[in-house]
């Protein structure tokens, strides 16, 4: 190490301040043997002035107004001082981390780094100097006025290569900003462990071989901060008993590393436990096993580990089988770091209301009892689950297993937007009464890793009729979920909490539930789930839809006054315009198609059609026969003409693609492939008109069928094509169409080209309103789906 030669320093200055020429080849720093040479030691608060290596060695050769900057700056006038106190100390070593550290070297930097707890460790004398404390006496009560940016005490106590400078030397002696003495660590240790919350015995003993477990060691760094974010990890190394290279620029990844290094060479599973101290005042959030910051220890100080064999015989051993007893102990304590996860053997206690979640106990102990931290399976890995020390009732079966918990920062999406429109709920009577979180807005919520689940509570006493809504998201993954079987009581207050709590641990079972159709084709995914009120007649729906191009998801609550019998399970389907955010979603549909579809694509978007059958119009309803043919009952633009209010409805017009400018557009299946001259599709609208419509004739149409969109072609020849009856063929199984096709040289049939003058019809896209659907058959006139069709018929989505 190099160490500053007091005497030399000392001379030097008054050879300067003489104005007397100095000596050139004086060394000032020499490298000695920290083992070998009696030495003092300076701690500080680094400020902007100080001195650096190559200033010292290099001051014999400046310019005297060079010397003169350097000599008036703060930093050398403390490393003076340093010098005269260890003078009159009878040292004559010095050694201060500004100017002793040939910061140009990476090596030699990372090697003080490592080394700098032994330093400390081995000096005669450690001189701390406070330099915000005026008075000749040791500050004993927090201030918050004099130190507010320090926690209420001097900004030393608040720095985190401080806290191993204070507990590393045996002797401590603390100083004023005059250099005054004013106390040592022995003297002043009661009021050290108030300010530091180290404790006594560490402070006057130092840290013995049977040092604290890491998470107490953790803690005391907890409120301490660093100017580079990579010294919160490095500045632990010499109190945590670890070694590892310096990585300047790598953020917080440095106290990953620092981690994985203490599991490397410790059996210590206390630094599992951060979030699980006593007052349990930090939920933590999901994500990796390890830590992001020392923070997430700060209520960790009086944790101890447990005796191994003791854990072992008196917890775990009553949840192992018998066979497997005698090999537990090899097992036990054994996690190397593998790329999948630290694998490990733990004790999992899973929770009640959730088959992801688990309680797992760890051989440490806070308050005599075993340390419990939470734990979620998620792609047969498990990560740290944040759900905080609630109380969470777990199953009287445990299991004592080997897993795998992740400690990679997986990049998964942390952040989902809710944008919530339940004016349907208070139109109908219903009341927001209350919401678990009152720091949201109304409309939109934005939950995050660490505010992962937001619930909102509905009465209406006329009906009796409460319920929860709950909003949550899960690794990126969010979900809705309806509890349904409240009831508005004294108690209320009390279920609310426990019905957050079943929430928040069941979302990762719920984020399951709720399948994320995200299709490269497609710009938005729409679905939708019936939630049944036991006791009640009412039913509620829930809408969401989920736009690929951001995080938002927008959900539409309603209430309808029947009882709903189906399967509680969330449907996909399609949605016309669901990728404008301001849609209605009165228009969801249901998507069905005869026989083998016919893809068209329509811009940069493919789209699936049926065949049509003859004189099918935009707007027809009807039902299916068992053939799975369309038998069409009426039109709802014809229906408009008999409302009172007679909603606008203007069909939506899209040009279909064609290749390299072409008079035809392709269609088609997995048999083959029609051309269709000069097409359009029409379709119908997403607009308050149409679904103030379709809701109106919803009560009538019940488990009707609606041509939601439609491919037209004109049969005007083309010009300077020739006579049709040069390429005249009849198409078998086509009777129903209502035009003549044509056949190319290459046997692909031509649709359009006809010696009339109409329009034809060739290819339509069927589908049933959600408003017009419901579970049970109502009349042997509708098509009603069976349970496997609606599976089919949700895996046959509508991939727009």
């Amino acid at each position: 190490m190099w160490l500053i030669n007091v005497q030399a320093f000392i001379k030097r200055e008054w050879i300067v301040n003489m104005g007397c020429r100095m000596d050139h080849r004086a060394k000032v720093l020499e490298f000695r043997d920290d083992e070998a040479t009696d030495y003092a030691i300076l701690s500080h608060r680094w400020i902007d002035q100080e001195v650096h290596y190559d200033e010292i060695t290099e001051f014999a050769k400046m310019e005297r107004d060079e010397q003169d900057e350097i000599r008036h700056r703060d930093g050398y006038q403390k490393i003076l001082a340093s010098c005269e106190q260890a003078k009159r100390d009878g040292y004559e070593w010095l050694w201060a981390d500004t100017c002793c550290i040939d910061k140009r070297s990476s090596a030699e930097l990372s090697e003080a780094i490592n080394s700098m707890y032994r330093w400390y460790q081995n000096s005669k004398v450690c001189y701390a100097y406070l330099h915000d404390v005026p008075g000749a006496s040791f500050p004993t009560q927090s201030d918050n006025e004099k130190y507010r940016e320090s926690n209420g005490w001097p900004e030393w106590f608040s720095r985190g290569w401080t806290l191993q400078e204070m507990i590393a030397p045996g002797n401590v002696q603390f100083f004023n900003q005059n250099w005054q003495s004013i106390g040592d660590k022995r003297s002043l240790a009661h009021t050290l462990t108030k300010i530091t919350r180290v404790p006594w015995h560490i402070l006057t003993g130092g840290l013995s071989p049977d040092r604290p477990c890491v998470a107490q060691i953790m803690s005391w760094a907890a409120d301490r901060k660093t100017t580079r974010v990579e010294d919160r990890a490095y500045s632990l190394l010499g109190l945590l008993d670890v070694n590892m290279p310096m990585l300047y620029g790598e953020g917080k990844k440095a106290f990953q590393r620092l981690q994985l290094e203490i599991i490397r060479v410790s059996d210590d599973q206390s630094i599992f436990a951060w979030g699980a101290g006593r007052f349990g005042n930090f939920d933590g959030r999901t994500g990796s096993i390890l830590a992001d910051d020392p923070n997430f220890f700060r209520d960790c100080g009086d944790m101890k580990l447990m005796d191994r064999e003791g854990f072992i015989e008196d917890v775990v051993t009553g949840f192992t089988p018998e066979e497997e007893l005698h090999s537990i102990e090899d097992r036990f304590g054994v996690f190397p770091v593998t790329n999948r996860g630290i694998q490990i053997w733990m004790l999992l206690f899973p929770l009640e209301n959730s088959d992801s979640v688990f309680e797992a106990w760890l051989p440490c102990k806070d308050n005599y009892q075993p340390v419990r931290i939470n734990l979620v399976l998620w792609d047969s890995n498990y990560y740290r689950y944040g759900m905080g020390n609630r109380g969470y009732p777990t199953k009287r079966t445990a299991q004592f297993r080997q897993v795998y918990l992740r400690y990679h920062q997986d990049s998964l999406h942390s952040e989902v937007t809710f944008e919530i429109d339940d004016s349907a709920i208070t139109n109908d009577g219903f009341t927001c009464c209350t919401t678990y979180k009152d720091s949201y807005d109304r409309n939109t919520l934005t939950l995050t890793n660490t505010e992962p689940v937001y619930v909102r509570f509905y009465s209406n006493s006329q009906h009796d009729c409460y319920f929860a809504v709950g909003f949550g998201q899960c690794f990126g993954k969010d979900w809705i979920h309806v509890c349904k079987s409240l009831s508005e009581t004294t108690e209320q207050a009390l279920n609310r909490d426990i019905i957050f709590r079943n929430m928040l641990s069941s979302g990762p079972d719920y984020a399951r539930s709720t399948d994320n159709m995200h299709y490269q084709s497609r710009q938005y995914a729409c679905m939708v789930k019936h939630f049944c009120l036991p006791g009640s007649t009412c039913t509620i729906r829930a809408s969401r839809v989920v736009w690929n191009s951001s995080r938002n998801r927008g959900v539409k609550i309603e209430v309808f006054g029947h009882p709903y019998s189906g399967p509680e399970k969330w449907i996909d389907i399609h949605v016309e315009g669901t990728n404008d955010p301001n849609c209605d979603m009165r228009g969801l549909t249901i998507p069905w198609r005869t026989g083998d579809p016919y893809w068209v694509r329509v811009h940069e978007v493919f789209f699936k059609f049926s065949r049509a059958p003859d004189g099918t119009n935009l707007g027809d309803y009807g039902y299916l026969t068992d053939y799975e043919d369309f038998r069409c009952e009426g039109n709802i633009f014809d229906d408009v003409r008999s409302l009172p209010s007679k909603p606008v409805i203007i069909p939506k017009k899209d040009g279909i693609w064609r290749d390299n400018d072409s008079d035809y557009a392709e269609a088609h299946n997995s048999k083959d492939s029609i051309h269709l001259y000069d097409p359009i599709m029409w379709s119908l609208p997403s607009n308050d008109g149409v679904n103030s419509l379709l809701a109106s004739l919803s009560t009538r149409l019940i488990n009707r069928y609606l041509v939601i969109r439609v491919i037209e072609c004109p049969t005007v020849p083309p010009e300077g094509f020739a006579s049709p009856e040069t390429f005249y063929r009849s198409l078998d199984g086509c009777e129903s169409m209502c035009t003549q096709l044509f056949h190319t040289s290459d046997q692909r049939p031509i649709i359009g080209l006809a010696t009339t003058f109409n329009s034809t019809t060739p290819l339509c896209d069927f589908a049933k309103p959600f408003v017009w659907y419901r579970h049970e058959s109502i009349n042997s006139g509708s098509d009603e789906l069976s349970s496997e069709e609606l599976r089919a018929e949700i895996m046959d989505v509508d991939e727009e």
